[in-house]
């Protein structure tokens, strides 16, 4: 478990941004069973997160379309709300940092941490884009 002090600066970067954080199975729940499409960001403290996937998935939604529901867990620290994320993740592996794009609860579109490293930001965005395209 990262401390708090750590980690905090790194999930108020999403929140900052609109997302809201999950932290217990039930938020998961709740949160997936929305009308319309959410976004689950799998926050973690590595570089990638940090100088790719938290800033791509936040420039992703200068988009012209974007999902209906922004939401994030923080692997590692909040491990309740993360397993359940990736639950609804299957049939893809655990991965941090990850995010998926879900559509009335059903997965839609799936960054794992291998398309994540050693992308640019910008990479990240538009590929979050054109699925927001597609499914927004």
């Amino acid at each position: 478990m990262y401390p708090e002090e750590l980690v905090k600066p790194m999930r108020d970067e999403l929140i900052d941004a609109g997302f809201d954080a999950l932290y217990t199975a039930e938020d998961v729940d709740s949160a997936l069973a929305k009308e319309g499409t959410t976004l689950v960001m799998v926050n973690s403290v590595c570089g990638c997160a940090a100088g790719t996937a938290r800033p791509g998935a936040i420039a992703s939604l200068g988009a012209d379309k974007k999902p209906n529901h922004l939401t994030t867990v923080f692997a590692g620290v909040e491990k309740e709300s993360t397993a359940k994320a990736r639950e609804y993740m299957i049939p893809f592996p655990p991965s941090s940092p990850a995010i998926a794009l879900f559509k009335d609860g059903k997965l839609v579109h799936m960054l794992e941490r291998h398309h994540i490293e050693g992308r640019s930001a910008q990479a990240i965005a538009q590929n979050l884009a054109a699925a927001y395209d597609d499914h927004c």
